[in-house]
């Protein structure tokens, strides 16, 4: 039984005192394939270490997350172009659209995240949407961009379930990680109405810890618990969610 993280932050500060024994403990229970989603360039060379570690485990991405953006964007797009001729990258991301924290950005936001939709069409890339309090400006620049060579995985997805065939409708699985297993989060109650094969697992990690582990730091690990859940919301063994949501991620990710 493999399960897939499609997207943890195992580089993160909040793993500086036990990274190793993180992944080793996701590896024990079963977490075999760690998607590794970019912040901006300060991080690039500690995921890169990250995947040196652990070679066989590790798939990394490029990207400029959009709480990031701010005056100097345009650098940091220009080392995700400058990296992706040095290093092997498996996706775009991640990228999108942030309203939550400052708006002062959101014209910046939306030239970043069209111009890295385009890098990834150019390289044939999937992309990884992150997406908080700006469904409709997301939606917007996906309609303005969809075909054929538009696809991706929306992470974190928290939305409705019009929203989340919405974002179907242009090539993205879902990202479904610990917001199924709370109880206000309120995409379990239609969750058994999306077709598996939209589905993909994540943690999010450091963030967004599954119950019983809310408030406190998320570890790979945890990936089991998301999967649990899904299991539940779908009435399947756990082996059959572990075997399904890997497969689409090899959909995505082509590997």
């Amino acid at each position: 039984m493999i399960f897939t993280d499609t997207h943890t932050h195992l580089y993160s500060e909040a793993f500086d005192d036990d990274r190793k024994q993180v992944v080793e403990n996701a590896i024990h229970a079963g977490v075999q394939r760690f998607f590794i989603p970019a912040i901006d360039s300060t991080y690039t060379e500690s995921m890169i270490n990250l995947e040196k570690d652990f070679p066989e485990h590790m798939f990394l991405m490029t990207g400029l997350h959009p709480t990031h953006v701010k005056e100097n964007y345009l650098e940091e797009i220009a080392h995700i172009e400058e990296m992706l001729t040095k290093h092997k990258y498996y996706a775009i991301g991640e990228i999108g659209m942030d309203l939550y924290w400052d708006k002062s950005y959101v014209k910046q936001q939306q030239e970043a995240f069209r111009m890295q939709i385009q890098i990834a069409k150019r390289e044939k890339l999937p992309i990884v949407i992150h997406c908080r309090d700006a469904f409709d400006e997301v939606f917007e620049i996906l309609e303005k961009e969809k075909g054929d060579s538009l696809f991706g995985i929306f992470h974190c997805f928290t939305g409705s379930k019009e929203q989340a065939l919405k974002a179907i409708s242009y090539n993205m699985k879902l990202g479904i990680g610990g917001v199924a297993t709370f109880k206000n989060g309120k995409i379990d109650q239609f969750l058994n109405e999306i077709d598996l094969k939209h589905i993909v697992l994540e943690t999010d990690a450091p963030y967004l810890a599954p119950t019983p582990y809310r408030g406190k730091r998320n570890e790979s690990a945890y990936l089991i618990n998301v999967a649990d859940k899904l299991a539940r919301i779908y009435d399947r063994s756990i082996a059959d969610i572990a075997e399904i949501t890997t497969n689409n991620s090899k959909e995505v990710f082509g590997v």
